[in-house]
């Protein structure tokens, strides 16, 4: 599972640099003449206001997970049964599937974030995550709101929380409802564009232009695409999902359903955070999660691929 904007941190490929310079190293200097932009210093040193602005946080964010991947493949041999990432996280895992060459993702990313930063340039946009209601019910409360302006579900994360997207009064005038409505929590995202809503149809033809030039391949391993929650089926629905992506939401409950009815028992988060690590451990409680946010976490998974590598080879 491969994580997407939001799970930016200060210093969050610090310590892939320091333990693993080479393989960790080698690929933020490849990011970095992809997007021209300063990704080992933006990854490593910079302070966490230089990473929030979105064109920045998307490459910085696909390039930690990324270098994170390489480490695990160089160092065991490691390759996933099955991929998904949580909107941008799709782009890593179209490469890690061999859909996309990172080069291309990693432009596709600067150029997505450019455009999407535009957006919020243009338009009073919110984002907020309501817990504790029932996704239909927060349906029910964004269709009672159209008339404060455009407001919608963004991302379907777990049954008990769900994200919504929009104009700022409208958001704000739905979240007012979702309180009264008995909502646990809801909590304002700190995000410069309203992400995953029809405010963001305005840049799908030019950004559609951009994935027009870029090759895509047949997956080489199952894709589970957070458009749909369904299996990428090749390069031009992979394509046509990252278009769609940018107006429509993430459907990431459907994403775990769909991989546990393929029988997957096992997640592991692979860049900075551990969100998703959470919303696996609680929609599929059962699996073996874990995540790779840190040095000691990277360091045991490592230990552990190797033993599972060295039992594998002795089977044999």
């Amino acid at each position: 599972m491969f994580p997407g904007q939001g799970s930016q941190r200060a210093g969050m490929a610090e310590h892939l640099l320091r333990e693993h310079p080479r393989t960790a190293g080698r690929v933020l200097e490849r990011a970095e003449e992809a997007t021209g932009l300063p990704l080992t210093e933006l990854c490593s040193t910079a302070a966490e206001s230089e990473l929030e602005p979105t064109e920045i946080a998307q490459p910085a964010i696909v390039a930690t997970s990324l270098a994170v991947y390489q480490v695990l493949h160089q160092e065991t041999g490691f390759v996933p049964g099955a991929a998904a990432g949580h909107s941008l996280g799709e782009y890593t895992a179209l490469v890690v599937a061999g859909v996309l060459d990172a080069d291309d993702a990693l432009r596709l990313v600067r150029r997505r974030g450019e455009l999407m930063a535009g957006v919020s340039r243009r338009v009073s946009g919110a984002m907020a995550a309501i817990i504790g209601l029932a996704p239909a019910k927060i349906e029910e409360i964004c269709a009672a709101t159209a008339g404060s302006g455009v407001v919608e579900v963004a991302n379907y994360n777990e049954a008990g929380q769900t994200v919504i997207s929009g104009q700022s009064a409208a958001v704000d005038e739905a979240v007012r409802l979702a309180n009264g409505a008995g909502a646990e929590r809801t909590v304002p995202l700190k995000v410069s564009a309203p992400f995953h809503c029809s405010l963001m149809q305005v840049i799908e033809d030019e950004f559609a232009a951009e994935l027009e030039r870029v090759e895509f391949g047949a997956p080489r391993l199952p894709v589970f695409s957070s458009v749909t929650g369904a299996l990428v089926r090749d390069g031009a629905h992979a394509r046509d999902l990252l278009r769609r992506q940018l107006a429509g939401p993430v459907r990431w409950v459907d994403v775990l359903d769909t991989a546990a009815s393929y029988g997957v028992d096992g997640y592991l988060e692979v860049g900075p955070g551990r969100v998703l690590s959470g919303f696996a451990k609680r929609t599929v409680p059962d699996a073996q999660v874990r995540s790779t946010n840190d040095a000691r976490r990277i360091t045991t998974l490592l230990r552990d691929l190797r033993q599972d590598a060295a039992a594998s080879a002795v089977a044999a």
